[in-house]
């Protein structure tokens, strides 16, 4: 079993983007602007964003947080939408979610110019993407490719379970690993709540991509020797007797499975490392104006 370091990965791809800043900023240009828009005082999305702006910052990329409270009007949120697509100076910006439920998220992504959205969730990107043609891709998906093109994964002929159907991983996972290209190549199946027989599945999987949200969902019993494991999930659970009171898991139950893996990623420590960097790259590639001129 080896892990699939996505601290140590993601520290390699900052550097290198690092470099690739300064070259810009040498030659006359200005780096790379990313806002983020932050509605409420979620827990998670507060981590999420200022890990954002802090990787910014590191890399030497210009970094706008906005806030808003979370009784804010849906239109001023589209207001805000609207002031960053025709903001020049910003490259790229996000909208972080969940949004507060009085707020339409499908709405406001739809309000997010296809060439700035970095989160790659609007559907002319995610349509583009399924296509094969240049896009932002969602930065999780993003990572996961990343990880497995620097780990020199094979995936061609292989059979991929994915386990979620979200339009932010599990969909756009199993279009990219199924696409005629690397990584890709693959066979992929993508179980949820209605499959049958869903450990059969995982039983002939040559990798398994877990993002279910369920902790520590998959167990050694469910997967093969040798199995290359990708775990998307992040779970707090109750830890009682520890200095927090709770602790942070995947979606795959690493004590039992890890033995069994060839290949798998830690949580924490794995695929979230990951997430941000994938962002960045995105935003520089806006910056370049590679994707849309």
């Amino acid at each position: 079993m080896n892990i699939l370091d996505g601290r140590q990965l993601a520290k390699k791809i900052r550097a290198e983007l690092s470099e690739e800043v300064n070259k810009i900023v040498a030659a006359g240009g200005r780096a790379p602007h990313l806002a983020a828009v932050l509605v409420g005082e979620d827990p998670a999305s507060q981590v999420y964003v200022r890990n954002k702006v802090r990787s910014c910052e590191k890399i030497g990329f210009r970094s706008t947080l906005i806030r808003r409270p979370a009784d804010v009007g849906e239109s001023e949120l589209l207001d805000v939408v609207r002031q960053l697509n025709e903001d020049e100076a910003v490259d790229g910006f996000i909208v972080q979610l969940p949004l507060p439920r009085h707020i339409n998220e499908e709405r406001v992504t739809l309000a997010i110019r296809p060439e700035k959205d970095v989160d790659g969730f609007h559907p002319v990107n995610f349509g583009r993407m399924a296509q094969g043609l240049p896009c932002y891709l969602p930065a999780t998906p993003a990572g996961i490719l990343e990880m497995m093109r620097r780990h020199e994964i094979q995936t061609e002929g292989r059979e991929v379970v994915v386990i979620g159907r979200s339009n932010i991983v599990g969909t756009p996972i199993g279009i990219l690993l199924s696409r005629k290209a690397y990584p890709g190549n693959a066979t992929v199946t993508i179980c949820h709540s209605r499959t049958r027989g869903l450990e059969d599945h995982l039983r002939r999987a040559d990798i398994i991509v877990a993002a279910i949200g369920i902790p520590e969902f998959v167990k050694g019993s469910m997967v093969k020797e040798g199995v290359v494991v990708i775990d998307v999930g992040i779970n707090r659970v109750e830890a009682p007797g520890t200095e927090k009171g709770y602790r942070l898991c995947g979606d795959v139950d690493f004590d039992s499975v890890s033995p069994k893996a060839s290949l798998i990623t830690p949580v924490p420590g794995g695929v979230g490392q990951l997430t941000v960097v994938s962002l960045l790259m995105n935003t520089l590639k806006a910056a370049r104006r590679e994707i849309y001129v």
